[in-house]
């Protein structure tokens, strides 16, 4: 069967009330997306990556030679009217800005974005509410790289910073705020006590990121891993270490489906 009959029939079918509109528009998505990748020397471009999945296409920049991340964001601009660069050094920040001059440098996230008619990242991000809560000030090149993953995806976000529970009438004293998000990104290394405490205080799902920081005995990060994969309380789910971008594109999804209207 041709792709113009199997379209003929998803209409049919909607006509008839066999299929959803929402049904179709999920089916069309799957079709469209083997034809939409562009084949460099060194990379292959998925431009259907927000057709299929919400987001375009993100860099990971380490690894990758400066000019190849800039030849790799400028082709993704060509489809798309953002794009997200992280683990970004200054070295690969001026690459790309020479290429795309509307580029902004998030120094502390290790981030590059590029934004729809270079409107401010803040500006942008307007959607909902996501807590951003970073134990200490070390945790907060993770924190940031979550928060800037959320905000160029049009998520509204508040950061809660150095209120760890080393000093647990800091975060006691900030709860009635962090309640009010759709989901909670909670980032701690040392022991990684932060997303257990405040999952226990809470009725939001929440994102626990476990960080590299912390003294030898920690394993770079390991023991905050292995505290909140084994945390009794509910409502936790658990990325990788230092893996900011993970959890903001996750809290993304839950409250980008938070916002939605119900039927």
């Amino acid at each position: 069967m041709n792709h113009e009959q199997q379209l003929r029939d998803l209409l049919d079918a909607v006509q008839r009330g066999e299929r959803s509109v929402d049904e179709a528009l999920s089916l069309l998505r799957v079709a469209g997306s083997t034809t939409k990748s562009l084949e460099l020397d060194f990379a292959t471009i998925d431009h259907d990556r927000e057709q299929r999945c919400g987001f375009p296409e993100v860099v990971f920049c380490q690894g990758k030679t400066a000019s190849d991340t800039a030849t790799i964001a400028e082709q993704i601009l060509t489809r798309s009217d953002r794009v997200l660069l992280t683990r970004a050094t200054k070295e690969h920040a001026e690459a790309v800005q020479r290429a795309l001059p509307t580029a902004e440098y998030h120094e502390r996230a290790r981030c590059l974005t590029v934004t729809p008619n270079a409107i401010p990242l803040l500006e942008l991000a307007q959607l909902g509410q996501v807590a951003v809560v970073s134990a200490g000030t070390t945790d907060l090149p993770v924190a940031a790289e979550a928060a800037t993953t959320l905000r160029i995806a049009g998520n509204r976000v508040t950061e809660f910073c150095d209120i760890g529970v080393a000093g647990l009438h800091r975060l006691l004293a900030r709860i009635p705020e962090i309640r009010s998000a759709n989901v909670i990104v909670a980032v701690a290394g040392m022991e990684g006590a932060l997303p257990s405490v405040i999952a226990g205080l809470v009725d939001k799902p929440v994102i626990a990121v476990p960080t590299s920081v912390g003294y030898g005995a920690s394993f770079a990060g390991l023991s905050a891993l292995l505290t909140m994969l084994n945390s009794c309380a509910a409502g936790i789910g658990v990325v990788n270490i230092d893996n900011g971008f993970g959890a903001g594109y996750l809290a993304s999804q839950i409250n980008q489906a938070a916002c939605k209207p119900r039927p």
